[in-house]
């Protein structure tokens, strides 16, 4: 599959198939995050593969429904992180990314969000490769899910994603985009290419 591809067909995928993942292809998904790029390289993100599925249900406890009109309603990939083979839970050292000489050298503080991000998407970009869905989860407890998976001090979990083969009762449609013209501007904010 072309890259670019792989960009314009990925979709949020909450159901999955009960077929086992094979060792093999979380190893390819896991060294495409390997391979992202971070601040000064620092590499702060670390990977946790869950495949226990008791775990996975403790995980699936963690997760925040969004808020709608005063209500809390369920985390619509609670179900996905309970029922997909695999979920991969990506953390960040802290302090490590971000830094100049020690100090912080910018005005967005620690690094690791961004650095973690990138990595992810490498990681869901490989998995749509590999003909298996993903979904970005990150509207959850994550102190708790640090204690679930015994994240140590100095590291905190970012967020995670179900992986497995999509269930084909379940279509993901494509959201809207913005057009370009839009969003990308020529030299000085305002000016539409």
């Amino acid at each position: 599959m072309d890259l670019f591809d792989a960009i314009k067909t990925r979709r949020s995928i909450r159901r999955y198939k009960d077929d086992p993942v094979d060792d093999k292809k979380i190893e390819a998904i896991l060294e495409a995050g390997r391979w992202a790029p971070s601040w000064k390289n620092t590499q702060c993100w670390r990977f946790i593969v869950v495949r226990d599925a008791g775990i996975k249900a403790k995980l699936a406890d963690t997760l925040i429904g969004p808020v709608r009109d005063g209500v809390q309603g369920k985390n619509g990939a609670a179900d996905a992180v309970k029922n997909a083979p695999v979920v991969i839970v990506a953390c960040a050292e802290l302090g490590r990314s971000g830094l100049n000489a020690g100090s912080l050298a910018t005005d967005k503080g620690d690094w690791y969000m961004f650095d973690v991000a990138l990595a992810m998407q490498n990681i869901v970009l490989a998995a749509q490769e590999l003909g298996l869905g993903t979904v970005h989860v990150g509207l959850l407890d994550h102190k708790k899910a640090a204690e679930i998976l015994g994240v140590p001090a100095g590291f905190s979990v970012v967020e995670m994603t179900p992986l497995g083969y999509p269930d084909p009762s379940f279509e993901a449609k494509a959201p809207p985009r913005k057009p370009l013209g839009e969003i990308a501007f020529r030299d000085r904010w305002g000016n539409n290419l």
